[in-house]
This record gives C-alpha cells, sequence and structure tokens, in this order.
C-alpha cells in the first residue's frame, strides 16, 4: 500500500560524502512529506544497490525520488556552479522521463539567483568523462554527464511507479576541467549550489502531493 498523498516520502540520493555533506547542511525546513538523504556511494552499481535498498523498506514506499550531486557539463558555455535539470536520464540500460522539469527549473531560479539552469539530457557513464569522450556524448543530444542519476532513476521505476527527476551542479566543464572535486574555485562554487537547492527540491516534492484537476 503506498503512502498518501499528505505522508508521500522524498528520497533524495547523492553519490559523495561531500555532495551528502552540502545537502546536511542546507536548509532543511520546509519539505512537504518525510526526507530521506541518501548517500548512495560512488558508480551506477553502487547507485543501483543503494536505492534498490532503500525503497525496500517500507517507510519509503511510493517515495519520489530525485538524484543529484555534482556533474560534468558537455556543453561550451557551461561553468561550475550552473545547474542541470534533466528532461530525461539515459544509459545503455534505459532511459527515464523525469516529472515537472518546467517547476524545478523556476525553483532553482528562485533558490539560486544568478546561477544559470539548463535542461536537456543527462547522461550516464561508468567513468568520469574527460576530452574527447565529452564532444562524443554531446553529439548524442546530452547536456551533461554523471555516473549515478541514470542508475538511480532506472532503479526507482523499477522498484515502483513513482515520481522522479534529476538535478546536478555543474563541478566542471569543457572550458573548466577539475582534476579534484573541492580544491579549486569551481568546486568550491557547486558545493555552495548544491547546498541551497532543497528548497527548490521540497517545492517539486509538493506539487506532486497536490491533487490533480
Amino acid at each position: 500500500m503506498s503512502a498518501g498523498p499528505a505522508t508521500a516520502p522524498l528520497l533524495i540520493a547523492c553519490a559523495l560524502g561531500i555532495e551528502h555533506l552540502a545537502l546536511r547542511t542546507g536548509d532543511r525546513g520546509g519539505a512537504g512529506g518525510p526526507v530521506t538523504v541518501l548517500r548512495t556511494g560512488m558508480g551506477p552499481r553502487a547507485a543501483t544497490r543503494a536505492v534498490t535498498e532503500a525503497l525496500a523498506d517500507p517507510a519509503l514506499d511510493g517515495a519520489a525520488v530525485l538524484a543529484t550531486g555534482f556533474c560534468a557539463g558537455l556543453a561550451p558555455g557551461m561553468h561550475p556552479g550552473d545547474l542541470v535539470v534533466a528532461e530525461e536520464t539515459r544509459d545503455p540500460d534505459g532511459t527515464v522521463p523525469c516529472v515537472q522539469t518546467d517547476l524545478l527549473v523556476k525553483e532553482l531560479v528562485r533558490a539560486v539567483p544568478g546561477r544559470t539552469v539548463h535542461t536537456g539530457p543527462l547522461t550516464g557513464s561508468d567513468h568520469v568523462v574527460r576530452g574527447h569522450e565529452r564532444s562524443e556524448l554531446l553529439a548524442t543530444g546530452a547536456i551533461a554527464v554523471d555516473m549515478e542519476s541514470a542508475a538511480t532513476l532506472l532503479s526507482a521505476v523499477r522498484a515502483g511507479e513513482r515520481p522522479v527527476a534529476a538535478v546536478r551542479v555543474v563541478v566542471d566543464a569543457p572550458q573548466h576541467e577539475l582534476v579534484r572535486i573541492g580544491t579549486v574555485r569551481g568546486g568550491i562554487s557547486a558545493f555552495r549550489v548544491l547546498r541551497s537547492v532543497l528548497p527548490a527540491y521540497y517545492e517539486w516534492h509538493r506539487s506532486l502531493l497536490l491533487p490533480r484537476r
């Protein structure tokens, strides 16, 4: 039996300790239901395992799932600290459409004023993408890449029908490749943005709980 609209939970999944820290130290007020912030570990296999296990918990029955954290931008003109709202996630195992992306964009603009928000397909990889691989992925229509979002959302919908979304903060881009997250200005900028996005996630979640006309 799924949770009722007034109590439907939200599962926010990220991979890295630094992402989890940003979310834990962000604004946690204003959620429309129980919220779980899950650190999955790095890579698609870890994300699949962690999300599948988490959603087996009856407390997360019917939970909406939002994948978040950092990503690599693929398109020219992207900068560290830009936001990516996925219209869909894709990897060799499948494509998952995202829900209420227009509202997410609107709320992110409000939560992090001055930051550019990009929309488009978010592709998955099992390794860190650099150099010519970025151009190859861009040619497929994807605007950004990370290692966990596609696996997270695919695992979520396989565990049961539910709303899903993915929002990522660009930590590096074609003209701004980073060697190590958090050691240069771009990484710090992305961390600060990730700390600020929770209100937008909660508004997205609340919109899912409203009765449809």
